[in-house]
């Protein structure tokens, strides 16, 4: 397979529900052996307590943005692959700076590479069928399915594309293995979440229209800038003006630069900024 040193190459992918901060919800995996050919398509009562397939350094996996099936590894309790390749980071990796018409997406990507795909709206249709939660019916089970093995047909013709220009960089494949070691971790920061006093945070939520005006009382009292809790609404009122080139809050007629005159004696800078030696 493409002289990949490993004896299992699989492409995979997860369809999964996840609402606002929380944990992914793994609905379906697909998943193929390119070597073999061996599909496996499982339906999130089917998936089981461990990997069905090796997940040592003789297997490669292959995802899109793989931080999102690392994700649903960890959540079923599966270890996480020990060699893994996302077409994402390499993609962007390799197109950083340039204009994508179709987005650095999975279809952006196909799209780069001339592969043909399923349409935008499709996907858009699909993904929101996955999304609504369910229960789903038989049919749509099967659908979701199907749109899972989408994404997961086309990482080959795409790794194919790529791995040439991967391979061509020094060291190339080794730090494209780095950059999945990367998602990996990225998965698991995501999982474990920033640590938070919810209750706090809930507080301050409920109060925090009052909280906005009181800080806002205190610290226009001698300015008299703000209308509620809008800054500039009271510019004109209290006879400034925003300069065009740098937003500063000015008095008309006075100048606006924040130049010292002696910028230009010697020792001098004009920079505000300089770096500390």
């Amino acid at each position: 397979m493409f002289g990949l040193p490993f004896r299992e190459v699989w492409a995979l992918d997860f369809e999964f529900t996840v609402e606002p901060g929380a944990l992914p919800v793994p609905v379906c995996m697909v998943a193929r052996e390119l070597r073999s050919g061996r599909l496996l398509r499982m339906w999130q009562d089917e998936l089981p307590a461990c990997p069905p397939f090796r997940v040592d350094d003789q297997a490669l996996f292959v995802a899109f943005y793989a931080s999102a099936e690392v994700g649903c590894f960890l959540t079923l309790g599966w270890p996480v692959p020990a060699r893994l390749l996302d077409l994402y980071t390499e993609f962007r990796n390799e197109t950083n700076g340039l204009a994508l018409p179709d987005g650095a997406g999975l279809l952006g990507a196909l799209a780069y590479h001339r592969i043909a795909a399923i349409t935008s709206d499709l996907k858009h249709e699909e993904r929101e069928l996955v999304m609504r939660g369910g229960p789903w019916t038989a049919d749509e089970r099967r659908r979701i399915l199907a749109y899972c093995q989408t994404d997961v047909d086309v990482l080959e013709p795409l790794l194919e594309q790529m791995l040439g220009r991967i391979r061509a960089q020094p060291a190339g494949f080794g730090q494209a293995l780095l950059r999945g070691r990367y998602m990996i971790a990225a998965a698991r920061m995501e999982r474990a979440g920033v640590p938070i006093d919810t209750s706090t945070l809930a507080r301050l939520r409920e109060g925090w229209e009052p909280i906005k005006l009181d800080l806002v009382r205190a610290v226009d009292k001698d300015f008299g800038v703000y209308d509620g809790t809008t800054f500039k609404a009271g510019l004109s009122r209290a006879g400034l003006k925003i300069t065009a080139s740098h937003g500063h809050a000015t008095i008309p007629g006075s100048s606006s630069s924040t130049e010292t005159p002696s910028a230009t004696c010697p020792g001098a800078t004009r920079n505000s900024n300089r770096s500390k030696s």
